[in-house]
């Protein structure tokens, strides 16, 4: 797969893929050149509330308080990122000097005003992503080629799934993968992955 990767795109673990920070994950990956790759995976929770992790920083969620904060990947854990959606009739009020449009209507920031506003009155589309994936010079590039990662566009219900568990299954689905009948995938080694 050539480095004109267009970006944002969902990358989607293939079964042979059996790291337990990828196995069955779905990445939303945000840019990809030859000196590496960013994203976060979007199908993962992590034990914290994003209640929890506001009221640390001083910031009240007027949310669901039982909102889960996902994990974006293994990289910088500490480093939280709000992807939301916005459509044309919201007033949201964020400064758009801190936001980044990512693909009509789909924002990301890392601000904390924005986040406060965000937080003050949360859109309907929002996820607290704590971390991100990262994949050094060429390694992305090469996983592609091994057949770690099949790509799909992302959409809307898939980014922001109510059940995080069944975005993989239903992003495959959306690929055209036959889930019913993969049963066996084979590696480009030869070796079989159940």
């Amino acid at each position: 797969m050539p480095t004109e990767l267009q970006t944002p795109v969902l990358l989607l673990a293939t079964p042979q893929v059996l790291d337990p920070f990828f196995r069955q994950s779905v990445v939303l990956l945000l840019q990809h050149s030859e000196e590496g790759s960013i994203g976060f995976i979007i199908n993962r929770t992590t034990g914290l509330r994003v209640a929890e992790i506001l009221d640390g920083l001083e910031i009240a969620w007027r949310g669901d308080q039982g909102e889960a904060a996902f994990f974006g990947g293994p990289v910088q854990p500490q480093l939280g990122t709000v992807l939301f959606h916005r459509s044309a009739d919201d007033r949201i009020a964020v400064d758009e000097e801190t936001v980044t449009e990512l693909l009509p209507g789909l924002l990301m920031t890392q601000h904390i005003a924005s986040l406060a506003a965000l937080a003050a009155e949360p859109p309907g589309f929002f996820r607290f992503v704590l971390g991100y994936a990262g994949w050094g010079e060429g390694q992305l590039t090469a996983e592609i080629e091994r057949n770690d990662w099949l790509l799909t566009p992302p959409t809307q219900e898939l980014l922001f799934a109510t059940d995080p568990g069944i975005v993989w299954s239903s992003a495959m689905r959306a690929a055209g993968v036959d889930l019913e009948n993969l049963g066996v995938w084979l590696a480009d080694d030869g070796s079989t992955v159940n």
